[in-house]
C-alpha cells in the first residue's frame, strides 16, 4: 500500500459514519450532499473490499470488518486533528462552545461550585448547560450529539458505542431533625420503620431500594411524599418528624447548612452508589471535552475527604 494513492479523507467519512449509523445525519454533519456522501462511501467500499455500512431499518449496520476498522480509524482521526490544531496554533481551551450536560441538581450542587471557577479561567469561552436527566440515559441525545456528557449513579446497561469512568462512591445515610421526637432514644430500625419518610423519585416510583430491603426484613416504612429533586427534600426535614435517607454529601451540606438537622448512620444495609460520567464514542477523541472530562474527574477526587456523622 502506497499512502500517495490514498484519499485521507475517507477515514474522516468512515468515522462519521461509524458514529452516526445513518446516511443523512453524517451527511449534514460533514456538509456534504446525500450524492457526494454515497460517492464517498462506494470509494470505502472499493477501498477496503467490504461494503463496511448496509442498510438497516433505523439507519446503517456497520459490517464486522468496519467493527474491525473502527478502533484504529478513531484514533487516526483524533490524532489528526489535534495535530491540525496544533499546526493552525489554536489553543483547545480557547474555542467558544457549548457543552451539554446532562445530570441531577445532586451532581449540580457537589461539582459545578468547584467546577464552573476552573472552567471560567481556563476555558473562558466554554458554555455548559445542564439538563435534567430525569432518572434514565439520556441515550437518544448521547447519539444525536444533543448530550456531551452524562453523569448519575443510576445508568446501566450502555451500548457498545458509549465510554464511561467512575468520579466516586458514595453510601447512604440518614437525615433528621434535632427535635425528631421518635428519635428520643437514637434511631434504629424500629425507630427508622415507625417515622414517616421523604423520597426522590425522578420517576414517580415511591417504591426503592430502601423499601426492597426493609421487605426482605419483612417491615415496611410509610412515605410522606415523593419528591423529583435530591437536593429540595433536605430543607423539609426541619422541625419534623420526618426522615430522608439520601447521599453523605447531600445529607453533609443541609446538616452543614441547617443547624436543626443532623446526620444518623443507616439502620439496614444498602449498596453504594457509584457516580460515573457517560459520553458516546465521537466524542471520545474530541481535546476539548476530553479535558472537561479530566476536569470533572479531578473535582470528583478532591470531593472525596473521610466525613463523619453527627
Amino acid at each position: 500500500m502506497n499512502i500517495c494513492n490514498k484519499d485521507l479523507n475517507l477515514l474522516l467519512v468512515f468515522h462519521v459514519l461509524y458514529q452516526e449509523r445513518n446516511a443523512s445525519l453524517a451527511a449534514a454533519r460533514m456538509a456534504l450532499s446525500q450524492p457526494a456522501l454515497s460517492h464517498k462511501l462506494n470509494k470505502l467500499r472499493h477501498e477496503f473490499g467490504d461494503p463496511l455500512f448496509v442498510r438497516a431499518p433505523r439507519g446503517l449496520t456497520p459490517t464486522p470488518r468496519a467493527h474491525e476498522l473502527a478502533p484504529t480509524v478513531q484514533r487516526l482521526v483524533g490524532e489528526l486533528d489535534a495535530f491540525y490544531d496544533h499546526c493552525d496554533g489554536r489553543d483547545l481551551l480557547a474555542r467558544a462552545e457549548r457543552i451539554h450536560l446532562y445530570t441531577t441538581d445532586f451532581i449540580e450542587q457537589t461539582l459545578l461550585p468547584r467546577l464552573l471557577p476552573r472552567i471560567r479561567a481556563q476555558a473562558p469561552e466554554l458554555v455548559l448547560i445542564t439538563h435534567n436527566t430525569r432518572g434514565q440515559l439520556p441515550r437518544e441525545e448521547l447519539e444525536k450529539g444533543t448530550c456531551d456528557l452524562a453523569i448519575a449513579g443510576f445508568y446501566a446497561n450502555l451500548p457498545d458505542t458509549f465510554r464511561q469512568q467512575r468520579l466516586f462512591g458514595e453510601d447512604f445515610v440518614v437525615l433528621a431533625s434535632r427535635g425528631n421526637r421518635l428519635l428520643a432514644g437514637g434511631l434504629d430500625l424500629a425507630a427508622f420503620v415507625a417515622c414517616e419518610h421523604l423520597l426522590t423519585t425522578l420517576t414517580g416510583d415511591l417504591h426503592g431500594l430502601v423499601d426492597r430491603a426493609l421487605e426482605a426484613r419483612g417491615l415496611q416504612r410509610r412515605v410522606a411524599a415523593g419528591l423529583s429533586s435530591f437536593v429540595v427534600p433536605t430543607r423539609l426535614i426541619r422541625g419534623t418528624d420526618l426522615l430522608l435517607t439520601c447521599l453523605r454529601s447531600i445529607a453533609m451540606e443541609a446538616a452543614e447548612r441547617d443547624p436543626d438537622l443532623v446526620v444518623h448512620p443507616l439502620p439496614i444495609e444498602l449498596p453504594r452508589v457509584e457516580l460515573m460520567q457517560i459520553w458516546h464514542e465521537r466524542t471520545d477523541a474530541d481535546r476539548l471535552r476530553r479535558w472537561l472530562r479530566q476536569q470533572i474527574q479531578q473535582v470528583a477526587g478532591e470531593l472525596q475527604q473521610p466525613q463523619a456523622c453527627g
